[in-house]
């Protein structure tokens, strides 16, 4: 409620006080109007008070909060539970209409200026806080990151009809995989080359040659990957877009947790730079530190992305859009900064302690230097006569014990997907040698958390050395 606008009597509060209470009011207000006004991120986040108010604004203008309402339609936003009405603040229309994510929703006013407004605070995180200048554009998709992979070649196949072969430079990660095949595209898999024993990169004379043998009009596009587990690197997405500038193929980047990896910004943009690329798929929940289901496409082109967003069926669930809504205005720019900056630091202790420790156990932590957030440290002294028994055990241990997201990963692990095998599985390749644990350092991680992690494996390993004597 604007209270300027209303003539309250001294009788009713004494005007002194209620200037006070006017001005604070006012400073909201003017926040607000800023927001709508240059669309751009806050430097300082806002307190949740004062996000839950602009929220509640917003849902008033959509037609299930109208006071007169009369639903007739076969969609109105009733909720019957008021748990989940609560959960949602109201919102149930969802965004964009049917088959277009960025279209208005004429019912739902609150929930377009929510989606466009969010869509617009992204661009703006990613041009400054995530070092991406040259972005165009992009906008939140509530779908996970694989199935936005797929909408995306599936709205490349509309400008290439004839072409079928998708040349993807192989991680063993499933969903990545299954983007491929889930838009009905054939995959070609480009194998990494190992460097230096058991760091991979990418293979970019194989890139070449496969566009050779196969012919660059029956290939769809060029897919790439930023991010990943260790040992693998980030793919040489700069050499792969000049491939894709020279034999004009589309170029398609999963970039899933590159956003807090300044060293994967300044890849993008020399990619874009020197050569083509089309579109590049981040993960919400990963970059952005809210619950996972949504995924954020983004363009060097804005107009691309008109194609992607046409190319969805049916209409989207807001939720995605409110979650990263209030998470940008809660830490504003500079609480991103600081927890982006937090990681690299983390990074680099996690490194320097890991590193430590294999000396100590006999081990090396693979040199993956073009990985900047995972990493891996060989288990060659735990392998029981070669059977690994004390190394899958290891995973086990750790796990029971609270840490998660570690991943231990053993030659001849092999698993067929929609049809394709990928021989050892899980180590980007189809010869290991020496097994090996992986763990990150991701946005929001602690020092704390590092040390309790070292602590406990360094227990396990003890554990399991004794076991094997």
């Amino acid at each position: 409620m604007n209270f300027d606008d209303i003539n309250i009597p001294g009788k009713l509060v004494p005007d002194n006080y209620l200037q006070l209470g006017l001005s604070a009011q006012r400073a909201k207000q003017r926040s607000f109007k800023e927001l709508l006004e240059k669309r751009k991120l806050p430097v300082n986040g806002w307190p949740d008070e004062q996000i839950e108010e602009l929220v509640h604004q917003l849902s008033s203008l959509d037609s299930n909060n109208f006071p007169h309402k009369l639903g007739l339609g076969e969609r109105e936003a009733r909720i019957a539970c008021r748990l989940v009405a609560r959960r949602h603040y109201n919102f149930g229309h969802g965004i964009g209409r049917s088959g277009d994510l960025l279209e208005a929703q004429p019912k739902a006013a609150g929930s377009t200026l929510l989606a466009r407004l969010t869509n617009a605070l992204i661009l703006d995180f990613m041009k400054t806080v995530g070092q991406l200048p040259s972005c165009a554009g992009c906008f939140l998709v509530p779908i996970c990151t694989g199935m936005t992979l797929s909408l995306c070649l599936q709205s490349l196949r509309k400008r290439r009809p004839r072409a079928r072969y998708v040349l993807w430079s192989r991680i063993d990660q499933k969903s990545c995989f299954k983007a491929i095949t889930t838009a009905g595209l054939e995959p070609v898999i480009i194998p990494c080359k190992a460097v230096q024993g058991e760091s991979l990169h990418t293979d970019i004379e194989l890139f070449r040659e496969r566009i050779e043998v196969l012919g660059a009009e029956s290939i769809l596009c060029l897919y790439t990957t930023t991010s990943c587990f260790a040992p693998r690197n980030s793919d040489n997405i700069v050499e792969v877009s000049k491939l894709s500038q020279q034999w004009q193929i589309p170029h398609l980047v999963n970039n899933a947790y590159g956003l807090q990896a300044p060293d994967i910004a300044r890849q993008l943009e020399k990619a874009h730079r020197v050569g083509r690329v089309d579109y590049f798929v981040q993960s919400s929940d990963k970059n952005l530190l809210v619950p996972v289901g949504g995924a954020i496409v983004a363009s060097f082109e804005e107009k691309r992305l008109q194609d992607v967003a046409s190319t969805y069926a049916g209409r989207a669930s807001g939720s995605q859009a409110l979650d990263v809504f209030m998470t940008l205005l809660s830490l504003g720019s500079s609480g991103f900064q600081t927890l982006i900056q937090q990681r690299n630091d983390n990074f680099i202790y996690l490194k320097e302690k890991l590193q430590k420790f294999a000396e100590s156990h006999g081990e090396i932590v693979i040199d993956s230097t073009d990985n900047s957030i995972s990493l891996a440290i060989t288990l060659g002294t735990l392998d029981d006569a070669g059977q690994n028994s004390n190394i899958t055990r290891l995973g086990a241990m750790l796990h029971m014990r609270g840490v998660s997201g570690t991943r231990v990963v053993t030659p001849a692990q092999n698993k067929t997907i929609d049809g394709h095998e990928f021989q050892g599985f899980g180590s980007h390749r189809r010869d290991l040698k020496v097994s090996y644990l992986t763990v990150a350092a991701a946005i929001g991680i602690t020092k704390e958390e590092i040390d309790k992690f070292l602590g406990i494996l360094d227990k396990c390993w003890q554990q399991l050395k004794q076991k094997s004597k």
